[in-house]
């Protein structure tokens, strides 16, 4: 092994590389340049993978089978006002034991210490096979130009992946709390009544269409989709906005619209909801001759992993490191597993998510640690065990 491959990297200075770089979805601003520059110096072929405006990479080390995978973005969400900040949100200060900043948690704090952890493995000789990294700088926005055209063109390439670790900040609230072994499918639906606008003092020449919008809103909020899955809580259709748009008194409106969303497990698909929700409104439209209007996206389908030996091997390292035994868990909202669990088994481990997206993000010094050398003893154990 060249003298370049055995290196060792220091995962907080890492990290606090890529926070000085303010990558607010979807610009990168130069943090792709800190890995891929730490990834060559590690022997990593590194290939970037620009779609429209965002920017992606995909560095790997090694040939052949097994491969794993980690996955990650260096892309955040924007910091609020930063006069509300108690050290500047990009500055990547470390103080009081903890390194503050936007994206410290979620998750450049993760992919600093994967690549530290990578450093070490390289090191010692413990890969037997290929090791890779997949950054996206387009998870925190719509998802659409990163990780699922980097999969693709993976496909494109003939490079398959055997399993795939995310560095989400899975843990509630310590170290070795939780591993994500499955997310929930996510459904954004507008309904849109169109009534006959008219003057409130002549309602018989008009029809208001917001009673029928409230009615059938009432009707699928209080009607269960199910009782839940293994590992998933009952699926769940939340109102998030009703628009109605009339600014006079005196008029009956003519349109009325609604969002919302429903959080599914895999009791469903996006397809399957769909004609649950038509199934809902077709009598009501009916019975009070009230046309109505469905519009609906899916921004993923729900999953579960179940590759048991992948899972253990995690949740063993985990236990290893921490002395907690994680919990498996689909709680949460979604994330770009979504998107690998079509290509292969995933699951998601990383620092302690209580501060992300808050002001003042912030993760213990100690916990960045913590996880290099985690996944360091997973990277170790998955080519020991596929070696034997």
């Amino acid at each position: 092994m060249s003298e370049i491959d055995t290196q060792l990297y220091d995962p907080v200075e890492i990290a606090r590389a890529l926070i000085r770089c303010p990558s607010v979805t979807p610009a990168d601003e130069g943090a792709l340049d800190v890995l891929q520059k730490a990834l060559t110096g590690l022997g990593f072929r590194c290939t970037r993978l620009p779609f429209e405006e965002v920017d992606n990479l995909y560095a790997e080390i090694g040939e052949g089978r097994p491969h794993l995978c980690f996955a990650g973005h260096t892309d955040v969400v924007p910091p609020g006002d930063t006069e509300d900040w108690t050290s500047p949100p990009f500055d990547a200060a470390v103080k009081d034991g903890k390194l503050w900043g936007r994206g410290a948690s979620d998750m450049k704090g993760a992919i600093a210490a994967f690549v530290a952890a990578a450093s070490r493995a390289l090191k010692d000789g413990k890969t037997k096979g290929k090791l890779s990294l997949l950054i996206t700088g387009d998870e925190e926005a719509k998802g659409v130009n990163g990780t699922v055209k980097v999969l693709q063109w993976l496909r494109d390439q003939n490079i398959n992946i055997d399993h795939c670790l995310v560095g989400e900040p899975s843990n509630p609230d310590a170290m070795g709390d939780m591993i994500k072994v499955g997310r929930r499918g996510s459904i954004n639906c507008w309904l849109t009544i169109t009534g006959k606008q008219g003057h409130v003092a002549y309602p018989h020449r008009a029809s208001n269409p917001i009673p029928a919008l409230l009615r059938k809103l009432l009707h699928l909020s209080e009607t269960p989709l199910d009782e839940g899955y293994e590992r998933f809580q009952p699926s769940s259709l939340q109102v998030t906005d009703i628009h109605i748009g009339n600014p006079a008194h005196n008029v009956i409106p003519g349109k009325a619209s609604a969002r919302f969303n429903i959080r599914f497990n895999p009791t469903w698909t996006g397809l399957s909801i769909q004609d649950w929700l038509r199934a809902q409104l077709d009598p009501i439209a009916k019975q009070i001759n009230a046309a109505y209007q469905l519009d609906c996206v899916v921004s993923g389908e729900a999953f579960l992993t179940t590759d048991t030996q992948f899972l253990g091997l995690l949740s063993s390292c985990i236990e290893e490191k921490t002395g907690r035994k994680p919990e498996y868990s689909t709680s949460g909202g979604t994330s770009d597993a979504r998107f690998i669990k079509d290509y292969a088994p995933v699951a998601e481990f990383g620092l302690v998510g209580a501060t992300m997206h808050q002001v003042d993000e912030h993760v213990d010094v100690g916990d960045i640690e913590l996880l290099a050398d985690i996944y360091a003893a997973i990277i170790a154990r998955y080519f020991e065990v596929a070696a034997k």
